[in-house]
């Protein structure tokens, strides 16, 4: 070979080492529709706490958020298996038609004039049941829409941020304008668009649909139910990190989490108005856009203990809360909180995508989401009977005891603590084995 040949052959063989581009066809649909339905959900809480809350009161708004989040947990574990062996995409464009369904019969309930609390309460049972078979689907869709995961993954919770930034400031407004009745048509609508643009993502190179690499396998195998939940189950317990960081979560789900919503959503409307309970959820959405450029610039050696430092600083949104601060102050802990949650979620998200094998992640996303959202249902469902037996301000110092609590906990786990960030999984093919981390 010549010099000239060497020299012509080394440049097409080491081309620029400059980040391939984010937002192909794949990404940018996917990208569209995640966004367009997260700015309707982001309306959900609002809407339900004030809606629903100004009829049947704290407990209706926890049992509501409770039946729903409980429909989920019982067979989200069943989503994950269909995910793999149907595919992510079409399991989440059903969901999203279903849901179109569930909020068009709740917009006319609430055009027509008060629901009963039963069709609250089985619609919200539904929408769980939807949502169930939708969620394992995105965390698994990711490595397939996007070259580099944690970019990717940054940029839908900056895009999940600017609909908490945007949707509960409009679902408050449109409340007071219009009825709950609107905010429920628009969410519907967004299930809608959300539906279509999925179904619009074009096959990748080579012609093969675009879902899971397990999707052949299972038919080809003929695997059962069974069979495929508890190869997801031995893959989820094999990480150690994993199932212990869910463990933390069921606590913060019955403590944090599932009670925040009913307790502040009536402490601050009570005292500073509707309005500045819609502007604090949206000063959350301002802290998590924050949070979400911040992960796309940060690339931590170990990601989920950055993520558990600035978890820490979540305590101070419940604590404002609590201890009745002025509305400044509460903005500004939303904010923080916003960060916070954004931050630890993007490396969340990113270390089970990039330390699972592509072939179980929606199963083991599955177990991941059951486990880290059960706890969430009790406490919702919890939050009303509790404020009977001790104050809600209590109960909030309570959890943000738990959230420091939690932090700590993080930390003791050496498997949580020293995990470190890993590349990008490439595909396997169908049956390969596959071992935990």
């Amino acid at each position: 070979m010549t010099t000239t040949q060497t020299q012509t052959h080394t440049a097409r063989t080491d081309p620029p080492t400059a980040q391939p581009s984010l937002w192909d066809r794949r990404f940018t649909l996917y990208f569209t529709a995640r966004s367009v339905s997260l700015v309707g959900d982001a309306m959900m809480p609002v809407a339900t706490a004030l809606a629903v809350g100004a009829v049947y009161g704290i407990s209706g708004v926890g049992y509501v958020l409770g039946v729903w989040t409980g429909t989920f947990v019982l067979l989200v574990l069943f989503g994950g298996v269909f995910a793999d062996r149907f595919g992510a995409r079409r399991m989440m464009v059903g969901a999203d038609l279903a849901r179109v369904l569930t909020q068009g019969v709740l917009a006319a309930a609430f055009f027509a004039g008060t629901p009963p609390f039963w069709l609250l309460v089985s619609m919200a049972a539904l929408a769980g049941a939807a949502v169930a078979m939708f969620l394992p689907g995105v965390n698994g869709m990711v490595p397939l829409v996007a070259r580099e995961p944690q970019r990717a993954n940054a940029t839908l919770k900056v895009a999940d941020a600017l609909a908490q930034l945007v949707g509960p400031a409009l679902a408050g407004l449109l409340i007071t304008l219009t009825g709950a009745g609107t905010v429920y048509a628009i969410d519907a609508g967004t299930f809608v668009l959300s539906a279509l643009c999925l179904a619009l993502i074009p096959l990748p190179r080579g012609g093969a649909p675009l879902e899971t690499p397990a999707t052949d396998s299972a038919a080809q195998t003929g695997s059962s139910l069974r069979r495929d939940l508890r190869q997801g189950w031995l893959e989820f317990r094999a990480r150690t990190w994993m199932w212990a960081v869910i463990l933390i979560w069921m606590g913060y789900g019955v403590l944090l989490f599932g009670p925040l919503i009913p307790l502040s959503s009536t402490l601050v409307s009570d005292r500073l108005g509707s309005n500045a309970y819609g502007l604090a959820v949206s000063s959350l959405g301002v802290g998590t856009v924050l949070g979400g450029l911040l992960a796309l610039r940060l690339r931590p050696a170990r990601p989920l203990a950055a993520g558990a430092v600035a978890m820490t600083l979540y305590t101070v949104l419940p604590l404002g809360v609590a201890l009745g601060a002025d509305l400044p102050v509460l903005l500004a802990g939303h904010v923080v909180g916003g960060g916070a949650w954004a931050f630890w979620s993007v490396m969340w998200a990113t270390s089970v995508q990039t330390h699972t094998p592509p072939a179980v992640l929606n199963r083991v996303t599955a177990y991941e989401q059951a486990g880290s959202v059960s706890g969430m249902a009790l406490g919702q469902i919890l939050a009303g009977p509790a404020t009977g037996l001790v104050a809600p301000e209590r109960l909030l110092l309570v959890s943000a005891g738990a959230c420091l609590a939690g932090c700590a906990a993080l930390f003791a786990v050496p498997a949580i603590r020293t995990l470190r960030r890993a590349a990008p999984q490439a595909s396997v093919e169908p049956g390969a084995p596959t071992g935990g981390v």
